[in-house]
């Protein structure tokens, strides 16, 4: 933005949501490829909507980052989070046949699906997952729309991002880590500098092991980075992405550059890139082809009335 104001509070909003899915569609394609496989074939980093990978993208599709993304926010309204509202829209989602579903998602929506209640489904699938627990990273790449439903409620914001993590990952790691995330784009919503969004992620976070992969994600190497599914290496490398590039793309670009899981590091990153430099700092070419387009502004204006109510 060329504004010395800085994007408006609404330019933030939409941001956030087209953001996400802009990273999400970006990465989608380098899902599961090494850095060094995608250095070689784009040594400025990945810059277009490419489409193809392992799971035969359209140039611009989205993936369950995204798809997940848009069900918390049609769940969330005047009242708050509806969690009777989102286990439905998940299991709609569930039993459309999506090109791809996490495997602790799919255990834990198998059991609503089979009658459990979202309180009890996310605890057995940890209480299966045994002593190192099931700690992926499918409550971050979703968790935005909470953070901007509740951004001045900050204890609704906590139990909103807990409650919609635990119905798929009762690990601590995995609802502090949303709670984490969303109080970082809050912080940003809000015109927060982006130096300040650690900071903000971790007030009142008790979980020492989300806290300690925020505080130290802008000082770690990009060699020591790790983008796969774990819920801490995708908080650790989005905040990297976002303390050390500057603008919407470069950040963007330098995460899903970051391989492995890059379709969910790329839609964290693009949450936080969108909120802290809104809308009209993602390239107009992604803007304009990402999957869903539409919707997600219809969202994201919804998501800023609500918190404005």
């Amino acid at each position: 933005m060329d504004d010395m104001a800085g994007p408006s509070l609404s330019e933030r909003y939409l941001g956030c949501l087209v953001g996400l899915a802009c990273g999400d569609a970006l990465g989608g394609p380098f899902e599961f490829r090494s850095r060094d496989a995608i250095a070689r074939e784009h040594p400025k980093g990945p810059r277009e909507f490419t489409g193809g990978g392992w799971l035969s993208l359209a140039p611009g599709e989205i993936t369950d980052d995204t798809q997940m993304t848009m069900a918390l926010a049609r769940s969330c309204g005047p009242g708050g989070l509806d969690m009777d509202r989102l286990v439905a829209e998940f299991l709609d989602w569930y039993r459309s046949d999506p090109k791809d579903i996490g495997g602790t998602t799919r255990s834990a929506l198998a059991r609503l699906a089979g009658g459990e209640s979202w309180e009890e489904a996310g605890e057995a699938v940890q209480r299966e997952a045994g002593p190192r627990g099931a700690a992926g990273n499918g409550t971050v790449m979703r968790c935005a729309p909470a953070g901007m439903r509740f951004r001045r409620d900050p204890a609704g914001l906590v139990r909103a991002s807990i409650d919609s993590a635990r119905i798929t990952h009762a690990d601590p790691r995995c609802t502090w880590g949303a709670v984490a995330v969303n109080q970082a784009i809050a912080h940003l919503l809000d015109g927060g500098e982006t130096a300040g969004a650690p900071a903000a992620a971790i007030e009142g976070v008790p979980e020492k092991r989300v806290r300690d992969a925020v505080t130290s994600a802008a000082g770690t190497s990009r060699d020591d980075l790790r983008a796969g599914g774990y819920v801490l290496d995708t908080i650790r490398s989005a905040l990297w992405c976002l303390a050390n590039h500057g603008g919407f793309e470069e950040t963007v670009v330098a995460a899903v550059s970051l391989g492995d899981d890059a379709d969910t590091t790329g839609a964290v990153t693009g949450a936080l890139a969108g909120a802290a430099y809104g809308i009209g700092a993602i390239p107009a070419r992604w803007r304009d082809a990402v999957q869903h387009r539409d919707e997600l502004e219809r969202l994201a204006v919804s998501l800023l009335t609500w918190s404005e109510a």
